[in-house]
């Protein structure tokens, strides 16, 4: 293999939010016996172990809740459920990305006028499941192009959009020009979060400046897969990969630069793991 030039995305790893929840979660179970989550704190495998080692509890669902603390997630979660776990005697922290947080304060407030509200997203994602529970009136949601009605609901001729923060910004500038040509009052807020924007601008170059992309990141990350579609779509020799365990030597036949990109819940470690593994095989 020849010498390869290795370069990391700027953006790459942690963002505000990951960082943020974590620190949250650490800081809680620190000074209470009796910690719990209806979840996973963020999608990252290496993260939730962290997390369960130090003592906080994953649960399916809520149960008698006196002496223990509920720890929101980083994506948030439905007014209801935050309701309900105060009424079975929880302590609530609330660990939701301050981005995330915004979102739900839109779509209170423009429900509160008289729109409706339309999310962009993913609908089975915990983020956009959060939005629609802070709604009195249940939210269109749109994944893709093809999921929009061919005819709007009446309900939704007056709407107000949103974006799942990890969102791919080309997409959602297609659905927005379509609901825009087809809605007589549509207000529009961009909630794309400033580091998945940064991310995305990234991958849009990188790929074409190297031979080869590893992006970093687990299997159940949204943001992460976005970011692997965006590099295959410009260079098909992009990878994604969960750890230094998946690296294969034979991508890298050939190459002379190597470009690495991490989703927002990918640790620094496993960023480095992978950087030292190609220096590795390098030597």
């Amino acid at each position: 293999m020849a010498r390869l030039k290795i370069s990391v995305a700027a953006s790459a790893g942690f963002c505000f939010g990951v960082k943020r929840a974590i620190r949250m979660a650490l800081a809680t179970v620190a000074q209470a016996k009796k910690v719990e989550m209806l979840g996973d704190i963020v999608h990252n495998e290496d993260v939730v172990h962290q997390i369960q080692e130090a003592g906080i509890r994953k649960v399916q669902r809520l149960s008698a809740g006196t002496g223990k603390v509920l720890l929101i997630r980083a994506h948030g979660a439905a007014q209801r459920t935050i309701a309900k776990a105060q009424m079975l005697g929880y302590r609530i922290v609330d660990a939701t990305c301050p981005m995330v947080k915004e979102i739900h304060r839109i779509v209170k407030e423009r429900e509160s006028q008289g729109y409706r509200c339309i999310i962009i997203g993913d609908r089975d994602h915990e983020e956009v499941q959060g939005i629609q529970g802070q709604l009195a009136h249940r939210a269109l949601v749109i994944d893709s192009v093809a999921s929009i009605p061919k005819k709007i609901p009446k309900a939704f001729m007056r709407a107000a959009v949103v974006v799942q923060s990890t969102q791919n910004s080309d997409s959602v500038f297609h659905i927005i020009q379509i609901l825009r040509s087809r809605i007589t009052d549509l207000q529009v807020h961009n909630t794309i979060c400033r580091a998945t924007k940064k991310r995305q601008e990234e991958i849009k170059t990188m790929p074409l400046a190297h031979d080869v992309m590893l992006i970093i990141g687990s299997r159940t990350s949204a943001n992460t897969k976005r970011l692997y579609e965006i590099a295959r779509s410009l260079n098909p020799r992009s990878y994604w990969i969960q750890s230094y365990h998946d690296i294969e030597p034979a991508w890298f036949t050939g190459a002379a630069r190597v470009g690495i990109t991490a989703g927002a819940s990918t640790p620094e470690h496993t960023i480095h793991e992978v950087v030292a593994t190609l220096k590795r095989l390098n030597a």
